[in-house]
């Protein structure tokens, strides 16, 4: 009997040192998960410099298109506008002849 309540206290004794190892195992993870966010949070943070610039270049090259979109949009517009201007005048010009032409036309 003695013998078993050796063995159990072995037993025991045994499985104690394996609960410690895997506590220690398991703070050693927790430290080490804990180590690895910080050294991801710095690269991050020193990161961001870039990160801003290649995004401020980015919105930048966007807003140089927008204006170029609009730049050519204006011109187009400008355009029709000056043909119409011309048709009427135009239009006006033959108008006004034709009334200094024949007064009865009126």
């Amino acid at each position: 009997m003695e013998d078993e309540l050796q063995r159990l206290l072995d037993t025991e004794l045994q499985a104690e040192a394996l609960v410690r190892e895997a506590d220690a195992k398991r703070e050693h993870m927790i430290r080490q998960a804990l180590e690895d966010a910080r050294l991801a949070e710095t690269q991050f943070e020193a990161r961001l410099p870039e990160l801003r610039a290649s995004f401020l270049e980015k919105a930048r090259e966007r807003a140089a298109q927008a204006e170029a979109e609009q730049d050519r949009r204006y011109e187009e517009w400008r355009q029709q506008l000056q043909q119409l201007a011309q048709q009427r005048e135009a239009e006006a010009i033959r108008a006004a002849v034709a009334l200094l032409t024949d007064p009865d036309r009126s």
